[in-house]
């Protein structure tokens, strides 16, 4: 009698490396507030305050620098990524652009577990309390369930690196970013759900915060016509999808 193969053990996901928990830890330091455009990354300070020796956090640094959240300027060191006007205007504007592809593309959706992933988003974000910032992380990760309904990987990394560095531009005038609404993230998932590519566009542009803005131009350079025109545009009235 023929033996019965023996199953495979599943993979065990290995647990989050010295690198990943400090790039993680720093990252949430800069989307927090607590370390802003332009502060210098003082490499001494840090391996002391986090327990880890420099080229783990030097590695999490290249991580930090290729998602756009820190700099690396010759003969200086690390800083925070410094942003202009413009510099918003480009990450918004970009990452607008994305997400309609995606939608365009991923909306009705064709895999289940990708509208899965986003109540499963939804649900985290509707549980966070007490850490503004994680509830930005968990925003971030909505959106990204969202990107992810058209399942292109590359698609989603970029959107991934434009909503940090977002989330890094709302922290010149917050502290973290506005808690996003609710109710309006509830309805964009239905509208996921229920299939047409044109309700879920209405309802991604209501998940933003029109003040979300407000005062930005007084506190960063870079005021190009393009830049300006957009933040007119911007408060007078929401970009129809």
């Amino acid at each position: 009698m023929a033996q019965r193969p023996i199953a495979s053990a599943p993979n065990i996901a290995d647990p989050p490396s010295l690198v990943e928990l400090a790039a993680g830890t720093l990252r949430h330091m800069i989307i927090s507030g607590g370390l802003r455009c332009g502060d210098r990354i003082v490499e001494n300070r840090l391996t002391h305050e986090m327990g880890i020796s420099r080229p783990p956090l030097r590695e999490a640094l290249r991580v930090l620098e290729h998602e756009g959240l820190v700099r690396q300027l010759p003969r200086k060191g690390v800083i925070v990524t410094p942003l202009t006007l413009h510099d918003i205007y480009e990450i918004v504007t970009l990452r607008r652009e994305l997400e309609r592809f995606a939608v365009r593309h991923g909306v009705p959706v064709r895999e289940p577990a990708r509208l899965r992933r986003c109540r499963t988003a939804l649900d985290a974000l509707a549980a966070t309390t007490g850490d503004p910032a994680l509830f930005a992380e968990r925003s971030l990760h909505l959106r990204l369930a969202v990107v992810g309904l058209a399942g292109n990987e590359r698609l989603e990394d970029t959107c991934r690196n434009l909503g940090l560095q977002l989330m890094l531009a709302l922290t010149l005038t917050h502290r973290v970013a506005p808690a996003p609404d609710l109710a309006a993230q509830r309805s964009l998932v239905e509208a996921i759900a229920d299939g047409d590519a044109d309700t879920v566009l209405t309802e991604l542009a209501r998940t933003t915060d029109p003040r979300t803005f407000d005062g930005v131009e007084a506190v960063v350079d870079g005021h190009s016509h393009d830049a300006v025109q957009w933040l007119r545009r911007e408060r007078a009235d929401p970009e129809d999808p």
